[in-house]
C-alpha cells in the first residue's frame, strides 16, 4: 500500500506561503493535491483564498481538498485536530496524489513532522520535503527577523541580553528544517540585495540546501514535490531549539484580531490608512477580503510591514455577504484600536 507524499510548506508570517500553495494548485500538472491550511485567528482567510483558485475540476471539490485548522499552531494541535484530518484524508488515498500542509507562520515544524511517527500514520503518509519560504525584501530590511550576526555580537559583549528571542527561534527551526529554501519578493529588491541575503542565509541552513529565488509565488512545480526525504525518519539531523524541552512555550504577546465588516473600502484609502497603523502599532501581518465599491469581484489584500498586495482573485457569489474580512496579526494588539484606525 503506497504512502502519500506531504510537502510542508513553512515560513514567516507575509513570507508568500498562501500564494505559493496557490500557484501550486493552478500549475498542478494533473496531480490530484489535497491542501491543509493552519490558520491563525478565527476568520479563515487563506483557506478562501486557495479554494478561489478555481482549479478543481467536476470531481474535485474545494470544500473537502482544502482543510482548515484555525488553532495557529500545529505542534499544539496534532492530536485534536491534525490526527483526524489525516484520518479522513489516508481513507481517501486512491483519490490523492499527494497534500500540502501550509502552516501558519507562528508554527514550529519538527513537531508536525513527528505526528507522521505515529503507526496510525506513518503506514499511510510520509514527509516528502519540508519547504521553506523566506521574504527576501523584509529579511534585507530587518522587518520580521533580526539581524543575527549583530544579536551575537551583542551577546558576546553583553552576558544579561537574551540570547534569542520566539520569532529568532522561530526562523531559524525553520531554515533547520528545510529541504529547500525558497526567496520570495525578489522583484522588489536589487541584485544585489538577493544575493546578500542568500549569502547570509547560505550560512544558517543545513549544508547542501539549495536557496532558489522565486517571484510571486510561480515556480515549476516539480521543485517543490518529490524530495523522497521521508523526513519523519531523519529527524535527529534537523535540530530544533525545543529538542530537550517537553512542551514549548510561546510568546504569548502576539495575537490576532479579526474584523468582518458591512462597509465597503476603497482601495487606495483603505490601504494609506494600513500603512499609518502599521507605523503606529507593532502589526506583522495584514491579510483578508475586501468589498470594493462599484466592483463586482472580490478584491484580496495582504500586507506585511509596510508593503501592501491586493489582487481581484473571483466574482462575489449570490449566496455569499459582501463583506470587507480582515484579520490583523501582530503584538498585543487592541481590536478597538484597530477598528477605530481603520474606520475613521
Amino acid at each position: 500500500m503506497h504512502k502519500i507524499p506531504v510537502t510542508v510548506i513553512t515560513g514567516f508570517l507575509g513570507a508568500g506561503k498562501t500564494t505559493l500553495v496557490r500557484n501550486l494548485l493552478k500549475n498542478n500538472q494533473g496531480r490530484r493535491i489535497a491542501v491543509l491550511v493552519n490558520e491563525f485567528g478565527e476568520v479563515g482567510i487563506d483557506g478562501e483564498i486557495l479554494r478561489g483558485c478555481q482549479v478543481c475540476d467536476e470531481k474535485g471539490n474545494p470544500q473537502t481538498n482544502i482543510v482548515e485548522l484555525n488553532n495557529g499552531c500545529l505542534c499544539c494541535t496534532v492530536q485534536e485536530e491534525f490526527y483526524p484530518v489525516m484520518q479522513q484524508l489516508v481513507e481517501r488515498r486512491d483519490s490523492i496524489d499527494c497534500i500540502l500542509v501550509e502552516t501558519s507562520g507562528l508554527a514550529l515544524p519538527k513537531p508536525l513532522v513527528q505526528a507522521f511517527r505515529w503507526h496510525q500514520i506513518r503506514n499511510a503518509a510520509t514527509v516528502d520535503g519540508v519547504v521553506t519560504v523566506v521574504d527576501c525584501q523584509a529579511l534585507a530590511m530587518g522587518n520580521l527577523v533580526t539581524d543575527l550576526a549583530a544579536l551575537e555580537k551583542q551577546r558576546e559583549s553583553d552576558e544579561s541580553i537574551e540570547h534569542e528571542t520566539p520569532i529568532e527561534e522561530l526562523f531559524e527551526d525553520q531554515l533547520a528544517f528545510a529541504d529547500l529554501v525558497l526567496l520570495t519578493k525578489t522583484d522588489l529588491v536589487d541584485k544585489a540585495v538577493v544575493a546578500r541575503v542568500t549569502e547570509s542565509l547560505q550560512k544558517q541552513v543545513p549544508s547542501g540546501i539549495k536557496i532558489v529565488p522565486c517571484d510571486r509565488g510561480e515556480i515549476n512545480t516539480d521543485l517543490l514535490l518529490g524530495f523522497n526525504a521521508a523526513v519523519e525518519d531523519n529527524l535527529d539531523s534537523r535540530p530544533s531549539h525545543h529538542d530537550h524541552e517537553e512542551e514549548h512555550e510561546h510568546d504569548d504577546g502576539i495575537n490576532s484580531v479579526e474584523f468582518v465588516l458591512d462597509q465597503e473600502f476603497e482601495p487606495k484609502i483603505l490601504i494609506n490608512k494600513l500603512q499609518e497603523l502599521v507605523q503606529q502599532e507593532e502589526i506583522y501581518r495584514i491579510k483578508g477580503f475586501v468589498n470594493v465599491p462599484q466592483k463586482p469581484m472580490r478584491m484580496i489584500l495582504q500586507g506585511v510591514g509596510n508593503r501592501f498586495d491586493s489582487f481581484y482573485d473571483r466574482m462575489w457569489l449570490d449566496e455569499e455577504p459582501r463583506q470587507t474580512r480582515l484579520v490583523f496579526i501582530g503584538r498585543e494588539l487592541q481590536a478597538a484600536k484597530v477598528e477605530k484606525a481603520i474606520l475613521n
